[in-house]
């Protein structure tokens, strides 16, 4: 995908798959909701999470982004890079706020900032700084595989 084609794509989806690595080395996979910042992938989650413990001892992180029900309509992005984790109320609030507005258009606008806050205290936002990004799209391939 074009890089054009890479924010369009990730425009449309709606949830975001986060590999982090547990203790023992093995993947820990979970679905969150997430906004874009200044080309950043982001998101908020519990403090107390599994996914940022894992973060908190190792910051790499693999996203992926992806639709498709048939072989031929297969798309997708991976981004891999290191997490910047981000605990003081105000900076979750910023980003907390970005993602509920993303995800629930239905909160009226004068809501956001109130219930952006009530989530601020326990979470922890995340800022995905992608190192590698790799795409497909099965729908170019014209039906030859």
């Amino acid at each position: 995908m074009s890089e054009e084609e890479q924010h369009q794509f990730i425009a449309m989806q709606e949830s975001l798959q986060v590999a982090t690595i547990n203790r023992d080395g093995t993947p820990h996979l979970s679905t969150l909701w997430f906004d874009v910042v200044e080309g950043d992938i982001v998101f908020e989650t519990f403090t107390k999470s599994q996914k940022i413990k894992n973060l908190e001892r190792d910051p790499r992180i693999s996203c992926l982004l992806e639709d498709g029900l048939v072989y031929e309509e297969l798309r997708g992005i991976q981004i891999n890079g290191t997490a910047e984790l981000h605990s003081d109320p105000e900076t979750v609030h910023y980003y907390a706020r970005g993602v509920m507005a993303r995800n629930n258009p239905e909160i009226p606008k004068e809501m956001l900032d109130t219930a952006a806050e009530s989530m601020s205290t326990k979470r922890t936002a995340v800022v995905v700084k992608a190192e590698h990004v790799a795409t497909w799209d099965h729908t170019k391939l014209g039906g030859t595989y």
